[in-house]
């Protein structure tokens, strides 16, 4: 019999009830220290008093309106973002892929506006992941994505991530925009240089491009700053970001600037359960406590504290892990034994953890760890290396 619930994950056999910070609660009654927050999602951990308190407020009193009417929420989490970020509006949606999704439109629909419709090509970077939709697994690229659903949807160019004279030789009269993560998640945690980046806006600049970031993942302080690309000291033009911006609630959003948005007219795109009064009050939340005095640098510091204990794991089993990569709280582990093994044994051991391309595994702690949870994270790891390596 086919199963009930479709089968496009290849899910652990284990199932929680309930969390709290960072801990989650099997329905067994085993408890794991949760180093991979739902994909880089619950940054504020499970259910954040204040997150929880913000989501019963506004369910008592109104879930949902369409985008027929006015929702004060998003006005508000919009400011919020614009006053923040290199951003002048906010288009809200419900995951990355739709964030995505946008952004990709608003390139073609700016380029049409400016006379020039021809220029609808998106150069991206090999091992991106840019969403599950037929457009985002496109900019993607990946074979593994990709298989199976022919024809490919046209307008992406690929080249290898931090190649700069790679994509310049890629950029022809059709080119509408360059498309990278500042750091590759689903990739293997590999990051962009800071040159790399601030190079990507010179070019973007120099040939009429739009530059766009996609920030799904290592938006919302998961580097140890609010968007990942401030530690370049350089701005896009549009930017994709959802995952954390609602701690676990559904909701993405599309930033631009004036300029790039100035053709996202009524009716040019929309969403129906996009920007809800639920995802708003939480995602106001979040944004509250993310960008209360301290609490940036202190993932910052802590994020440091975890990296240097890493990197004596892998000093002392170096059988076991090649490399240590990312920064602030978006880890990776380059494995020599096949990272999908490690992560199983790590969960019978009670440490939840995330696989990446490149063999790696990613260690995205929620930004509320403490460092006992790390030390505990930490000792985990060390147990389990030790149980794996000759």
């Amino acid at each position: 019999m086919f199963p009930v619930v479709m089968p496009t994950y290849a899910r652990a056999d284990v199932a929680f009830e309930r969390g709290e910070g960072a801990y989650l609660w099997s329905s067994d009654g085993r408890r794991f220290l949760d180093f991979g927050s739902g994909v880089a999602v619950t940054a504020l951990g499970h259910c954040h008093p204040r997150l929880v308190a913000a989501l019963r407020e506004q369910a008592g009193k109104l879930w949902h309106t369409s985008n027929m009417y006015r929702i004060p929420g998003q006005e508000r989490v919009a400011a919020k973002l614009v006053e923040r970020t290199f951003a002048d509006t906010a288009f809200f949606c419900n995951s990355g892929a739709e964030a995505v999704e946008c952004c990709l439109k608003m390139v073609r629909k700016y380029h049409d506006a400016t006379g020039n419709p021809g220029r609808y090509r998106v150069i991206c970077a090999t091992g991106a992941f840019h969403g599950r939709t037929l457009a985002t697994i496109a900019a993607g690229g990946q074979e593994k994505h990709l298989k199976g659903f022919d024809p490919v949807v046209d307008g992406f160019d690929h080249v290898p991530y931090g190649n700069l004279n790679a994509l310049r030789a890629a950029i022809g009269p059709e080119t509408a925009a360059i498309l990278v993560e500042p750091v590759q998640g689903e990739g293997g945690i590999v990051a962009g240089d800071p040159d790399y980046l601030r190079r990507l806006r010179a070019t973007a600049d120099e040939y009429g491009l739009l530059l766009v970031f996609d920030e799904v993942q290592t938006g919302i302080g998961r580097t140890g700053r609010l968007f990942a690309h401030e530690h370049a000291g350089v701005a896009p033009d549009v930017m994709a970001v959802a995952k954390g911006l609602g701690g676990g609630f559904p909701v993405g959003a599309c930033l631009a600037t004036a300029k790039a948005a100035q053709a996202m007219v009524a009716g040019s795109h929309g969403s129906t359960f996009g920007g809800n009064p639920l995802a708003m009050a939480v995602a106001e939340t979040v944004l509250e406590v993310v960008l209360e005095p301290g609490f940036l640098a202190e993932v910052e510091r802590i994020g440091t504290a975890l990296r240097a204990g890493l990197d004596r794991l892998q000093a002392a089993f170096p059988a076991a892990i090649e490399e240590v990569r990312g920064t602030g709280l978006m880890l990776g582990l380059k494995c020599r034994m096949a990272n999908t093994d490690l992560m199983a044994r790590l969960l019978a051991n009670g440490l939840l953890t995330v696989a990446a391309g490149d063999n790696v595994v990613r260690i995205l702690p929620p930004l509320i760890v403490r460092e006992a949870e790390i030390e505990e994270g930490l000792d985990i790891l060390s147990r389990t290396l030790s149980q794996v390596t000759p």
